[in-house]
């Protein structure tokens, strides 16, 4: 049986070389080193560790033991998929299980050929993709490096949202491939959508379960739980009804946009957060829609409907004002809603043949959208109501420390306007909190850890990068270093449209300029140029001296849009370091691989 640090007083690290050291002690060896360490003071024996290297079978009490060892594997983006994996942890060790808890990005996946237990807790991020933290480990597992792992017994927890086309993909890949290599289900995927409380818990009672049935004894309390709910704990299935205090638009006059500066108390909540962190928002609908939406079906405002698999049931308007996601449609949702209605045209863009035409449908349309299309239906309010899911939380990265503003956290967010098949459109959370919320007025909040965007733990340089609203971590890192008096450099790259309009925070840059607390800044404003500059072209130009920092040791931090920014930084990252640092790009890759393992690279892209 290998040590382990949760069945030894050793750390991680030296687990890890006792491992290595003592299957290659000859018994003589064994006994001399014992005498060193004996003679030197030290109260430590490696009796049991030599005993245990020449047992050739494991007794009884052991091999029900290591029945009982699990590994848990969590790859995280916004840090979810984290908090879960940490939950199954407690409540694993509760019911007498040996857990080792570990990042992706940190785990040595050759270790995986000795895991008997294994589990996987795994978000999908875009369009199909593994989150930053799981790319090294899924490409293993994919490599031809990959073990075989027989005797091996794990089960995934998938994490995704469903109005994306490649629904939990990242945990169907890890799902497949496991078995492929030869590994056995302890218990079958689960694939959790937005709101995934119910079958998180329901995943972990049953690999509870089956973990005890494996062990072969008596079975224990399985029941699991899930965060404590209590009056005075606020989470996201408890959240804090946070004051708004200031509401205020940091777009000059004539701009384009319309970005909202909130400030919301956190008086008498007991929460707490860290440069890095977001805040979590459960919206509202737009009462408009909502009526737009009853006066077309017909519906009974007043009728009850069902909200929740407790069976909570408050008014129907209510219910679509509050707890029903009525503004994005997916695909499960129209295979449902193709159940409850005759209309031919629902069912054929629903077939595999019409798979892009399907796809552009789901843009931009809502369910008022779906009812004229498609309607009417076979089903009164209440059985239509038990398609829907609910509003999902929206997440918004924090914009303050909480060391410099203890009762409050600030947040910056970009109101979003469109007009899409004849209609005009708007962002669920970032119009409400645009248009409908005053000071005095209240918001359901609960704080979202991110250890994957975190501060570096040492005085190192840091390079932050965020367009846009992706500043908001920047200033909250700015304000906790002149909190906290951290004098190590920073340098931070912002973009926007327009100089005078849309300078976002512009005063607050300049005194941490003039302080030290900012070493230094590079700014592109796209459209003040007859030739579009952007955040990555200033990096470009300096891109020497940008290099010197990498080799220097600095973390490069990346905030806003994936789909397009995040991609060209990375790209001119990548860039850089080959045309400055002399290397071919695969070896540039590999150099910013290895930032992204040595936490040196963090993203925090939406």
């Amino acid at each position: 049986m290998q040590l382990q640090p949760t069945n030894s007083p050793f750390t991680q690290q030296q687990v890890e070389w006792l491992n290595q050291l003592l299957p290659t002690l000859t018994p003589e060896q064994k006994v001399w080193l014992s005498g060193f360490m004996a003679a030197s003071g030290s109260t430590v024996s490696l009796e049991v560790a030599a005993s245990t290297e020449v047992k050739s079978e494991p007794t009884k009490e052991e091999a029900i033991a290591a029945k009982r060892e699990v590994t848990i594997l969590y790859g995280s983006q916004t840090g979810n998929s984290q908090q879960l994996a940490e939950l199954a942890a407690t409540q694993l060790k509760e019911q007498g299980v040996d857990v080792i808890l570990s990042s992706m990005h940190t785990y040595k996946p050759k270790q995986l050929k000795d895991v008997k237990h294994l589990l996987i807790v795994v978000s999908t991020h875009g369009e199909g993709d593994p989150p930053d933290h799981a790319i090294t480990f899924h490409e293993f597992l994919y490599s031809r490096k990959a073990p075989n792992v027989e005797g091996l017994a794990y089960s995934v927890l998938a994490l995704g949202d469903s109005s994306y086309e490649f629904f939990c993909q990242t945990g169907k890949d890890f799902d497949e491939r496991l078995a492929a290599l030869g590994g056995t289900r302890l218990y079958p995927r689960v694939d959790c959508d937005l709101d995934f409380d119910e079958e998180a818990n329901e995943w972990l009672t049953g690999v509870v379960k089956s973990l005890a049935e494996q062990s072969g004894e008596p079975q224990a309390q399985t029941e699991t739980k899930g965060p404590a709910t209590t009056s005075t704990t606020y989470s996201r299935s408890n959240p804090f009804q946070a004051e708004v205090l200031t509401n205020l638009n940091l777009n000059g006059r004539g701009s384009a946009k319309e970005t909202r500066h909130l400030e919301l108390s956190l008086e008498g909540s007991g929460l707490s957060y860290a440069p890095g962190d977001s805040v979590g928002i459960f919206p509202e609908n737009d009462q408009a829609l909502v009526e737009a939406l009853l006066e077309k079906t017909g519906w009974d405002e007043e009728e009850a409907v069902t909200i929740n698999k407790k069976g909570d049931v408050v008014p129907l308007k209510n219910a679509l004002c509050c707890h029903f996601e009525i503004t994005v449609l997916t695909k499960p949702l129209l295979e449902k809603a193709s159940l409850l209605t005759d209309h031919q045209g629902l069912k054929t863009l629903l077939h595999p043949d019409h798979a892009e035409e399907l796809k552009a449908y789901l843009e931009g349309r809502d369910l008022l959208d779906l009812y004229e299309d498609f309607g009417p239906w076979n089903a009164g309010a209440a059985e239509f109501a038990g398609i829907l899911r609910k509003i999902p939380p929206r997440l918004y990265s924090i914009a303050s420390s909480y060391e410099a503003e203890p009762e409050e956290v600030h947040l910056t967010i970009g109101a979003v306007r469109y007009d899409a098949n004849g209609r005009s459109r708007s962002g669920v959370c970032s119009v409400e909190c645009a248009e409908r919320k005053e000071p005095g007025d209240t918001v359901s909040i609960f704080i979202q850890k991110n250890e994957s965007f975190r501060l570096p733990s040492e005085e190192a340089p840091i390079i932050m990068i965020g367009p846009g609203t992706g500043v908001a971590p920047f200033r909250a890192f700015l304000e906790e270093r002149d909190e906290r008096g951290i004098e190590s450099p920073a340098w931070l790259f912002f973009g926007d449209q327009h100089f005078t309009t849309d300078f976002l925070y512009q005063t607050d840059f300049q005194r941490w300029l003039k302080d030290g607390v900012l070493s230094k800044m590079d700014v592109a404003f796209s459209r003040d140029t007859a030739e579009k500059v952007y955040v990555q072209h200033r990096m470009k130009e300096h891109g020497a001296e940008l290099f010197t920092w990498l080799e220097d040791g600095a973390y490069v931090y990346v905030c806003g849009d994936e789909k397009r920014m995040a991609k060209d930084v990375q790209d001119t990252l990548i860039a850089i370091i080959q045309d400055e640092g002399q290397k071919t790009e695969e070896e540039a890759v590999a150099y910013l691989t290895a930032m992204q393992q040595q936490n040196r690279y963090l993203r925090d892209v939406y």
